[in-house]
């Protein structure tokens, strides 16, 4: 393999973890997941995270790594995806890495800007304030400090907000201004494989799918994050779809059968904007369906 990293790329329900598994009963594979929702513990129904059964099976890393609480930027993904893809190669694995968040995928590929690392005491220092104020009022003080980055980022995207706070704090020099200065990540040689099925048939497993998540408990799953005090709608983990539409019913804003068709509309609007991404994509094997003996060949060089 010549230490080739795999990109095992889709839209949401296009059937990733299926060939991702079917792979590892063909290869030495380390699967490595690539999904800012997957990493969230104790969100496993609303996220169809693999089962545990599966994952006992086929580990997928970068699953179940933070709480819901915790931010999880693009740059701690391409921190711990390329300690993964060293034990990879320490193993004598290939690295898969699975999943449907493009910015990651991005970052990993092309990199990202020269920006300041975060630092567990900004990352509380930020939350604390976010707490506080709420982010409406912390896009008002991004707004001062960095009127251009301000602009493109929405007041309620918590997440882009601490960090380009963060990135002023730590470094003098706003997020704008350091934007652009990227460096590469991985040097590695990369194979991509993506599925693509068609539209028609992927908004029907999107439906079909929803409605067996709420018949295995998902209301009881948002029903449990919101115990937790520290969590509210605003949160990157709670804006995932479904669970911010399952906590607006849970808070009586809406009814259960409007939670359910948007969430699912939710749900069809970001497998569209996953598969426009997905189309620029080139020099990649494009799949309709999951097809091991291809993809083998195709990683094989066959």
């Amino acid at each position: 393999m010549n230490k080739t990293v795999i990109f095992l790329m889709g839209a949401t329900a296009s059937g990733k973890t299926d060939l991702a598994i079917n792979l590892a009963d063909e290869l030495p594979a380390r699967l490595i997941s690539v999904d800012s929702a997957l990493i969230y513990q104790g969100m496993d129904i609303g996220t169809a995270k693999p089962s545990q059964q599966i994952l006992d099976k086929y580990p997928h890393y970068l699953i179940d790594i933070c709480s819901p609480e915790m931010s999880y930027s693009a740059f701690d993904f391409v921190r711990d995806a390329k300690a993964q893809i060293e034990i990879a190669f320490a193993k004598q694995q290939v690295p898969i890495l699975v999943g449907g968040t493009a910015f990651y995928f991005h970052a990993l590929e092309h990199g990202l800007s020269d920006l300041p690392e975060s630092t567990p005491e900004s990352k509380a220092k930020f939350n604390q304030l976010l707490s506080q104020k709420g982010s409406v009022e912390l896009h008002k003080n991004l707004a001062k400090i960095d009127e251009k980055s301000a602009q493109r980022i929405h007041q309620n995207d918590t997440q882009r907000i601490i960090r380009a706070l963060e990135v002023f704090d730590l470094s003098g020099k706003t997020l704008s201004s350091l934007q652009g200065n990227k460096r590469p990540e991985i040097n590695y040689p990369i194979k991509k494989i993506i599925l693509t099925p068609p539209r028609k048939k992927l908004h029907q497993r999107i439906e079909k799918r929803f409605l067996a998540m709420m018949e295995n408990g998902f209301l009881d799953e948002v029903k449990a994050l919101k115990q937790n005090p520290n969590l509210r709608e605003t949160l990157p983990s709670i804006r995932c779809v479904g669970y911010r539409q399952a906590w607006q019913f849970l808070d009586g804003k809406i009814s259960e059968n409007e939670m359910i068709e948007k969430s699912i509309i939710a749900t069809r609007q970001l497998c569209k904007r996953q598969s426009t991404w997905l189309k620029a994509e080139t020099h990649a094997l494009f799949l309709e369906q999951p097809n091991p003996q291809k993809a083998l060949g195709f990683i094989q060089g066959v």
